[in-house]
């Protein structure tokens, strides 16, 4: 089986752990206004498609950095032919520091996303990241290890925010100073501006690919110490052009290298409009450890498995360096796992205390939880709480 917060526990300590107590929205998605109350149990959200158990999970997970789980645009969390775009999500966390209210959303006639921390404006999303971690699986991640690299850099890069908030600053200029260098090529910008942008670019690259490698390390050790069961270890990597440089040479004289090629490849840039080099071409590998099967060359249960055995690993990393469990949110998570799976996922689940918010369509799925999780019922953006399993 796998192992919870074992480097903790080794000291003598438990991880804290993140959870949320009190969810308001406020014209997000399809509920016009709602209010959840919690006690920091695992949460089963259980109804027919199209009831809005998804926008639940998506509107705890906008509590972080970034796009939320399904990567959206900032009018599309609104209701749907909304006048203005604007949305609200507001939550209050029990943390191991204490409580902590949390607010994000886009105002009327406003068009960023705003973030408030106890009542104060914060200068922007990155604020969130000491407050709130959390590791997602939906069921448009089954094809995480067949498609196109893009998704699985987004999957890494999640996975870095957890250990290192600061990492999200990062990628978020390196591609912004790809967008500006891009520009500059195609109208004949000046020299000395390319020359000062592929500078950051190189700064920002090996940054990076630093942080993705640091990792991916860390989580394949984590993974390597965990005893085999239901859910497969995977094996880890990060591959790339960047991350082979750092590799072989220092941090520096890869700069030097990347700030060089990017000269080199003006001209060509130029013409295809894209950068040929860079760590947003980079990709993660994984394998079904002590097979060494790539993960795409597995069954379709055997990828299911490892992407969860990944997540939970991940959720115990984090867990280990923040002394915070994170979040959990597992879209659909029990509906294509056999009953040992089944059974087996949620007593890992229970074992490492997260609180976990699940759905799913048939309530039978989740009844072995008993009274250890609250259970909603979701229809038509309304929600009702289960009472029979209420403490």
């Amino acid at each position: 089986m796998l192992k919870g917060s074992a480097a903790l526990v080794e000291q003598g300590r438990r991880p804290g752990r993140i959870a949320v107590t009190r969810l308001s929205l406020t014209g997000f998605r399809n509920y016009d206004r709602l209010r959840m109350e919690l006690d920091g149990r695992p949460v089963t959200l259980m109804g027919p498609n199209g009831a809005g158990k998804t926008n639940l999970l998506e509107a705890v997970s906008l509590l972080t950095p970034g796009r939320g789980l399904r990567n959206a645009r900032l009018e599309e969390l609104a209701p749907y032919q909304s006048a203005d775009n604007a949305w609200a999500v507001a939550a209050r966390l029990e943390t191991g520091a204490g409580p902590v209210d949390l607010g994000t959303g886009v105002n009327p006639g406003e068009e960023r996303r705003q973030v408030r921390i106890d009542g104060k404006t914060a200068r922007g999303q990155t604020a969130l990241a000491p407050y709130c971690a959390a590791v997602w699986l939906t069921p448009q991640m089954d094809r995480l290890f067949l498609d196109g690299a893009e998704e699985r850099r987004r999957f890494l890069d999640r996975l870095v925010f957890g250990t290192d908030p600061a990492h999200a600053g990062r990628v978020a200029s390196y591609h912004n100073a790809r967008r500006q260098r891009q520009r500059l090529l195609a109208e004949g910008g000046d020299r000395r501006w390319l020359e000062a942008l592929e500078r950051t670019l190189a700064q920002r690259a090996v940054a990076i690919a630093a942080a993705r490698l640091d990792l991916t390390r860390r989580l394949d050790r984590a993974a390597a110490l965990t005893d085999e069961g239901p859910f497969p270890t995977p094996r880890i990597a990060v591959e790339g052009e960047v991350e082979e440089l750092l590799n072989e040479s220092p941090a520096l004289l890869v700069e030097d290298s990347l700030t060089e090629a990017w000269r080199a490849n003006r001209a060509s840039d130029a013409a295809s409009g894209q950068t040929s080099l860079g760590v947003h071409r980079s990709d993660l590998g994984v394998w079904y450890r002590g097979r060494e099967i790539p993960a795409a060359q597995c069954s379709t249960g055997e990828q299911k498995a490892l992407l969860i055995g990944l997540s939970l690993a991940s959720a115990r990393l984090i867990a280990n360096e923040r002394e915070a469990q994170p979040l959990l949110l597992l879209d659909e998570i029990a509906a294509h796992l056999d009953a040992v799976r089944r059974a087996a996922l949620f007593e890992l689940l229970l074992e490492d205390g997260a609180q976990v918010w699940m759905t799913g369509t048939d309530p039978e799925l989740f009844s072995p939880l008993g009274d250890a999780a609250q259970h909603f019922s979701v229809a038509s953006g309304h929600l009702t709480l289960n009472q029979e399993t209420a403490p």
